[in-house]
């Protein structure tokens, strides 16, 4: 009975999980090569060793291994392991720096106007004291620093992108929850778009990518319906019975996960930029670890 006592117990502590935990941002410092990539998560199995440990001190009790062979010869199939539990922490994007709200408009009131440029200029006072000054918006005494001084490499599902180190712990969790929840969606992106060191914005208006904490998937195959030149062109953008996320080839289920951890889809916006996701959420809160917090300016 003995070498049937041990092929069970293999078969058993065969099944323990492993844990997993993404590491964390890099941080921003000046020495760093602007050039470097390094992949935004990682896995590691802390828990593996442990359980295993655990598992052969207990077989060398007799009363374990009485427990043992009752268990594994039970018609009962084994529950699942429980999930690793994740870094990161959900959270919206905050709503006084989604751009419809401080937009205005050619109807707008002198006092939706006035409320508008208020809001507009907190904006860029909350982005520029923590991501960086951009010459002409804000004020440079928010921060003495350029948004390409805090930006770094990293890599979403494989493709290498440049962006706010600040951020980047986000898009690794977006990685993350895609992996985890969305299954094969048969998409995989080919071309990405991070800081941007010129303004295509008009009217006063501040695009996100300046500050590195913007993100475009596949620009030649998620129009912007609503933007100038050829990005309007696309056939789905003069099919007026077709909804943003007709639109794009970005599954719903990766917009679902950008706006889990903070991400603003531009989708939702009247421009229709599908390609295009901005961080706008707590850059303090992208993970719930205590003993995290974002690099700061």
């Amino acid at each position: 009975m003995r070498p049937a006592l041990v092929l069970t117990f293999l078969a058993v502590t065969a099944c323990s999980p492993a844990g997993s935990s993404p590491i964390p941002p890099s941080q921003p410092t000046s020495s760093q090569s602007p050039t470097s990539s390094q992949s935004p998560t990682s896995s590691q199995s802390p828990t593996s060793s442990s359980s295993s440990s655990s598992s052969s001190s207990s077989s060398s009790s007799p009363s374990s291994a009485s427990s043992l062979s009752l268990s594994t010869s039970s018609s009962s199939p084994l529950p699942p392991p429980a999930p690793h539990p994740s870094a990161c922490n959900r959270q919206p994007a905050q709503p006084f720096l989604i751009r419809s709200t401080y937009v205005a408009h050619a109807g707008d009131s002198p006092e939706d106007r006035t409320r508008k440029k208020a809001l507009h200029d907190r904006a860029i006072e909350y982005r520029t004291r923590r991501y960086g000054y951009v010459e002409g918006f804000g004020d440079e005494k928010w921060n003495a620093h350029e948004p390409d001084h805090y930006a770094r490499g990293a890599k979403f599902f494989g493709i290498g992108v440049r962006m706010n180190a600040r951020v980047l712990p986000a898009l690794a969790c977006v990685e993350e929850e895609i992996r985890t929840t969305c299954g094969d969606e048969g998409y995989a992106p080919r071309n990405l778009d991070g800081i941007r060191f010129r303004n295509t914005f008009h009217d006063a208006e501040i695009t996100n990518h300046a500050y590195g904490i913007a993100i475009d998937l596949d620009w030649d195959k998620n129009p912007c319906c609503g933007c100038v030149g050829k990005l309007r062109e696309a056939a789905v953008c003069k099919d007026g019975s077709l909804t943003a996320y007709d639109r794009t080839l970005i599954p719903r289920c990766w917009i679902d996960a950008f706006e889990s951890f903070g991400f603003y889809w531009l989708g939702h916006d009247e421009l229709e930029d599908t390609m295009h996701f901005e961080f706008l959420g707590d850059p303090s809160r992208i993970r719930h670890t205590s003993d995290w917090r974002a690099p700061t300016p």
